[in-house]
């Protein structure tokens, strides 16, 4: 659904800056709009980045899903929604463009990127991305704001992407959803190896059977709560201690569609995350 319009005073751009938005890396950041600052006629959400370690303000379910496989990719290391572009330079690329500026309440408007991405690939270090639902794409004014961001991204020499639902893969991101909470729990490092050696075997000898199945079989030979084991085994996924085709609804997956990590990398990568 489509946003209200709204419009910022040249005291409140004053105050928001004051305030420090749009400054800061991981937990230190503060969005340049958060849930409050742009009424909607869609959803918004308020979650927590593992990565950033502070609550993200998300203005769509298409962002939502966006900040979902950037959590999940184990490269992007910083996610900066909602970052400021900076106005002095966007109302020169908006002259060069002969694009109108945004301008409301006597004032220019600040033009925002829905995520600049911090990555660990010393070929792609750092990109950005605009979310756009492809009905947006009709209106022409839309189209205009959205040059004026590519031009921006370019003359920052940072690559700029704009991701629409049809670039979403629905069965990854429900997948995601279902494992994203589970990244939040506490485990030890020695309680989550042992269980991997306790599932692979299982999984080894109950290959041609559904995950699910084998882990409720398991609930009831060893006494354990329903729904126990499942829960174990979505911390594992969520922990990357088994890998799968994230394309596979998790819920149907078979167990021999699970490998297991490397148990020496796993114990490396787990001590890393620890420190």
């Amino acid at each position: 659904m489509a946003r209200k319009k709204y419009g910022n005073t040249a005291a409140k751009n004053a105050k928001w800056i004051k305030e420090g938005r749009g400054l800061g890396r991981g937990c230190d950041y503060k969005p340049w709009l958060t849930v409050r600052d742009v009424p909607s006629d869609g959803r918004v959400h308020r979650i927590f980045g593992h990565k950033s370690q502070r609550t993200h303000h998300l203005l769509s379910d298409l962002e939502l899903a966006v900040f979902f496989l950037l959590e999940w990719n184990s490269q992007v290391v910083d996610v900066r929604e909602q970052f400021p572009l900076q106005v002095e330079l966007t109302k020169k690329l908006a002259i060069d463009a002969q694009i109108p500026h945004p301008f409301s309440n006597k004032t220019e408007q600040y033009l925002s990127s829905d995520f600049l991405v911090d990555t660990d690939d010393s070929e792609r270090p750092r990109y950005a991305l605009q979310a756009k639902y492809t009905n947006a794409f009709n209106k022409p004014r839309t189209i205009e704001k959205l040059e004026l961001e590519r031009r921006y991204w370019l003359e920052k020499k940072v690559p700029w992407y704009l991701v629409t639902e049809r670039d979403i893969p629905k069965s990854i991101i429900k997948n995601i959803e279902w494992l994203y909470p589970a990244q939040r729990d506490d485990i030890d490092q020695e309680t989550l190896v042992e269980w991997v050696q306790f599932y692979s075997h299982h999984f080894k000898v109950n290959g041609n059977k559904k995950v699910i199945e084998v882990c409720k079989q398991l609930d009831i030979a060893y006494q354990l709560e329903i729904g126990q084991s499942l829960l174990e085994v979505r911390q594992l996924l969520a922990n990357r201690c088994f890998y799968f085709d994230m394309n596979r609804p998790a819920h149907q997956l078979y167990c021999n569609e699970l490998k297991a990590e490397n148990m020496t990398h796993l114990v490396e990568a787990l001590y890393v995350s620890n420190q």
